[in-house]
Order: C-alpha cells, then structure tokens, then sequence
C-alpha cells in the first residue's frame, strides 16, 4: 500500500485540507522541508483537548476536524496524515498507550486513570525510511507544562517528550497498538470502553463525550 490515496477520514482533496497545504505547493522546498512545516503548522493550529470523545465517523474525516479549533491526539495526527498525503509524502495512524505524569488531576477525575489510550501519532515514509510524529502538544499548552516543544527535524522520530525541563518524567510509551491503514473506529472504540468503563452509561450505546 502506498499510503498516498485520499479516503474517507482523510480526505484531503476537501477545501479545507487544499487550504491546510496550499502554501507548501509549488515552492522549492525538499519533502522534508515540507513535512517539517506542515508538523508545526498542525502542532501549533490546532490546540490539544484530550476531553472530547467520539465515535461517529463524520467527526474523524480531516474535513471536519479542520473546522474544530481544537482536538485530540488522533484529531490532530488525522490532520497531519491528509495535510502529507496531499503534498505526495506516504503517512499512516499509528496507535499506542501511554501514560502522562504531569498534571494529571483531571485526567483521572475524568477518566479514572493517567494512561491515555488510543493514542493517535504518525508514520511519514520520508527520505527512503519510515519516521513517527507527534503533533499533540501545543507550544503554548508546552510552556504551560513547564515541558520543551516536540520539535521535529525531519530526520529521527519526533515522540512524545520524557521528560520536562526539571527533568521530571512525562510521558510514558506503555504499549504499542501499531499502524492502521485507515482510521480504525472500531477498534478505537473497544479500546476506549476497555480501559475507561467509568465514563460510559451501563446499558446504553452512547458515542458522544464531552468530559
């Protein structure tokens, strides 16, 4: 497969997405030039809200999350996928656990726990070799943190931050769900009712959470 094709979740030859990547096209910039603009543009675009669940389709196509101000891993790395699919570099979703040991309250007041699970990152086939991007993290929500803006290079893998700056651990990489050839909203959605049964209604087919 070669990872270039527009499909339903990202749909990338929307207005929207053409919009996303019209300033990359025509310019004299290498792929990975490309890529490394187009990460920090969804990285810093689009702000991080891990609050937000959903498990109706429509709500996954790059489209539309396009439209949003704001979303969560996944959202976020849909974006990026569509965004470097329409400038012609291959990107896959890749799913993982991972736990976060920096302000956390909320997290487990909503969740029950401080392991977020499925996170969304990316595969981009750059320079002859796979490479995995994260564009949660907001710069802004980062000097929050207290935490350095994952920056990308275009060259090694860009992966959630160990450490913050005083050097206290961060994130954590628990388990590794590999990569998906489309958006896999099934298993999204098993996953998420397997570690988080506190947040759903017994007995009901509920598929919109705002926490």
């Amino acid at each position: 497969m070669s990872y270039l094709s527009p499909t339903y979740f990202f749909d990338y030859e929307s207005d929207e997405i053409q919009e996303l990547v019209n300033e990359f096209k025509n310019t004299a910039f290498s792929k990975k030039e490309v890529s490394i603009a187009l990460f920090n543009k969804v990285r810093d675009t689009w702000r991080y809200d891990p609050y937000s669940l959903s498990f109706n389709r429509e709500k996954y196509r790059a489209s539309e999350i396009a439209k949003r101000p704001k979303g969560h891993c996944i959202d976020k790395s849909i974006i990026l996928i569509a965004g470097l699919r329409a400038l012609g570099i291959p990107a896959r979703i890749h799913l993982a656990k991972v736990k976060n040991h920096i302000a956390v309250d909320r997290l487990v007041e909503k969740f029950g726990s401080n392991e977020l699970t499925p996170h969304g990152m990316v595969d981009a086939y750059i320079n002859n070799k796979w490479l995995k991007l994260s564009p949660t993290f907001n710069t802004s929500l980062c000097q929050m943190l207290h935490v350095a803006p994952l920056d990308f290079d275009g060259e090694n893998d860009a992966v959630l931050q160990e450490f913050n700056q005083a050097g206290t651990q961060f994130m954590e990489y628990l388990e590794d769900y590999g990569h998906f050839e489309d958006v896999p909203i099934e298993f999204m959605e098993q996953n998420v009712r397997e570690h988080y049964p506190n947040i759903f209604d017994t007995g009901t087919n509920q598929t919109e959470f705002q926490l």
